[in-house]
């Protein structure tokens, strides 16, 4: 355990009383669920906190963060197809939704945007996001999730046409339009 003065606690909280909010919604959106999206900001934080004699000299911490979150995220989904509890039965019923998931047709256009985005791999999601919701350029996408351009600009084309397929041209495929027309290069 490294020690650490006053004044650098003061910054990190500072720091974690600033951007919780925001971070939250974006884990919110790779995982889908508030209660995963605050553990995934919590060890997020965590992961910053034992690097913050490192992070704090450079630039840009908030980026760190993000880079942070979303492998963090990505990582919680590979652990968990892991650790999946498999049916006691080969006999499982039909059903249209998943467990848990709201029908379909009483979901508002953001809702269903939320649920169409969780169907997602993490890396088209993550893509997605960062682009969209966090309004990063490609290339800025490309250095949080420390892949190529070129990664970002297929996983954003198979992404989107993925939630078009699956919004199909109704109000949230509206929303998908506006979106995509306000994402900086």
């Amino acid at each position: 355990m490294r020690e650490t003065d006053g004044s650098d606690d003061d910054e990190f909280g500072r720091l974690v009383v600033a951007r919780s909010h925001a971070l939250r919604r974006t884990a919110y959106l790779m995982c889908g669920d508030w209660h995963e999206a605050e553990d995934l900001v919590q060890q997020a934080f965590i992961k910053l906190h034992a690097a913050w004699g490192r992070v704090q000299r450079r630039d840009d911490i908030d980026a760190y963060l993000r880079k942070t979150l979303l492998r963090t995220c990505i990582d919680e989904k590979r652990r968990a197809r892991w650790r999946r509890e498999r049916p006691a039965s080969d006999d499982l019923p039909d059903t249209v939704q998943a467990p848990g998931e709201p029908d379909p047709e009483t979901l508002s256009d953001r809702d269903a945007l939320v649920a169409a985005l969780r169907g997602l791999p993490p890396g088209q999601r993550a893509v997605l996001v960062l682009r969209f919701w966090e309004d990063l350029g490609v290339e800025e996408t490309a250095q949080a999730l420390g892949c190529s351009t070129g990664t970002v600009k297929s996983q954003t084309s198979r992404g989107l046409g993925t939630l078009r397929a699956r919004l199909g041209a109704g109000a949230a495929g509206g929303l998908l339009t506006r979106a995509e027309g306000k994402a900086r290069p």
